[in-house]
């Protein structure tokens, strides 16, 4: 087998007995580049193969290591460079400037080959392990970026488009993949289903069971008109296939033939519901168990009269428990008041400034990751 290519150091240093002490002790095992002076170890730096760790001097003319490791680390091609002062100074000032210029160790003056030897060795080690991490989170990274993409590709494109009927959906993960989901059952221009789900914890775990509820759904199109039905059905095609996590949801069918909506949950948040003709809000609780856990688990629905100008909310807890800097949460209550204050909006005026106001509660930046995943669906009768 081939022995492995040696790494490559730079040695600075403008006196000629440090350079050849220090290249004696390392040459047998090292390739070694020598430089005299700042500027010459700065080009000396740009030629290939760059050096793996550079041995440098702090005390040179013209251009010392303090200014020499500054401008490596201002430098995107050589900042990853481990660089170890060789230097006399013992002071602690004068250390403590070394690192905060960049470097990773000293050596003092004289040379100890031992130490020498030890201190070089380890800091190529380390840098070797960065360099595996670094490659290795590059790599997760980019499958974190391809089940982002398929997770969105998994959720509706676009609300479903119904006379009389206008909804609105946001959908804001914490990190690149999320455990909220959302999806329709149209079955005609009149009758439409609407589910929300949130699985518990976070993450790709949380993710792949909220890819499940998709074709869960998908499956309990025939029971659409009746949420109880629908609730029950994923329940039976999610227990038994986690151990370590639950889904909240909550269903709503709306059927503008008969203007009535029905409404069931699971362990779900519940619906907000602005009734225009009484000019209230009122929460809709129509809870059973969360789904996954409880095979034995059943639930009920309830029918509501849908009046023009009534809007239902369905949302994920990441709206209510929001936190402000002094750790107060959003809360239900000024969720209602948003509600009842932003009634007559559109659905896409309502889920903007809803979005607009948790981001000033929190005093996060417009469309900073916040503290949990983020779903609603606005639902206004016309």
């Amino acid at each position: 087998m081939n022995s492995p290519e040696k790494k490559t150091l730079l040695l600075v240093d403008d006196a000629p007995a440090n350079l050849h002490a220090a290249n004696a002790i390392l040459k047998d095992d090292y390739k070694v580049r020598i430089a005299t002076g700042g500027e010459k170890a700065l080009e000396l730096t740009s030629a290939r193969p760059i050096p793996d760790l550079i041995l440098l001097d702090v005390m040179m003319p013209e251009m010392d290591g303090y200014e020499v490791c500054a401008r490596l680390k201002s430098n995107p091609e050589t900042r990853d460079i481990p660089v170890i002062f060789l230097t006399a100074m013992t002071e602690e000032a004068d250390e403590t400037r070394g690192f905060e210029v960049g470097a990773v160790d000293y050596i003092h003056k004289p040379f100890s080959p031992s130490v020498v030897k030890a201190r070089v060795r380890t800091h190529l080690m380390l840098r070797d392990a960065r360099e595996q991490l670094s490659k290795q989170l590059l790599a997760i990274n980019n499958e974190l970026e391809m089940a982002r993409q398929i997770q969105l590709s998994i959720l509706p494109q676009q609300a479903p488009q119904l006379p009389g009927l206008d909804i609105t959906a946001r959908y804001v993960p914490m990190s690149s993949v999320a455990g909220d989901f959302y999806d329709f059952i149209q079955v005609d221009e009149k009758h439409v289903g609407l589910l929300i789900a949130d699985v518990s914890g976070h993450g790709l775990p949380a993710a792949l069971i909220a890819s499940m509820l998709q074709v869960a759904l998908t499956a309990q199109r025939d029971h659409a008109a009746h949420p109880g039905e629908v609730l029950n059905g994923l329940n039976q095609a999610l227990c038994g296939k986690f151990q370590h996590n639950f889904v909240t949801a909550a269903y709503l069918f709306a059927d503008l033939e008969r203007k009535v909506m029905r409404y069931a949950g699971a362990g779900h948040p519940p619906m907000l519901l602005w009734q225009q003709a009484a000019g209230s809000v009122q929460e809709v609780c129509e809870n059973g168990l969360v789904l996954g856990q409880f095979p034995e688990g059943t639930y009920e629905s309830v029918e509501l009269p849908a009046g023009p100008g009534d809007r239902c909310f369905l949302y994920t807890d990441g709206i209510i428990e929001a936190r402000n800097p002094s750790q107060e949460q959003f809360g239900s209550d000024r969720l209602k008041q948003f509600l009842k204050t932003n009634a007559g909006s559109t659905g896409e005026q309502f889920a903007d400034k809803l979005l607009e106001t948790l981001w000033r509660w929190s005093e996060l930046a417009i469309g900073e990751c916040a503290t949990d995943d983020i779903t609603m669906l606005t639902v206004r009768f016309k």
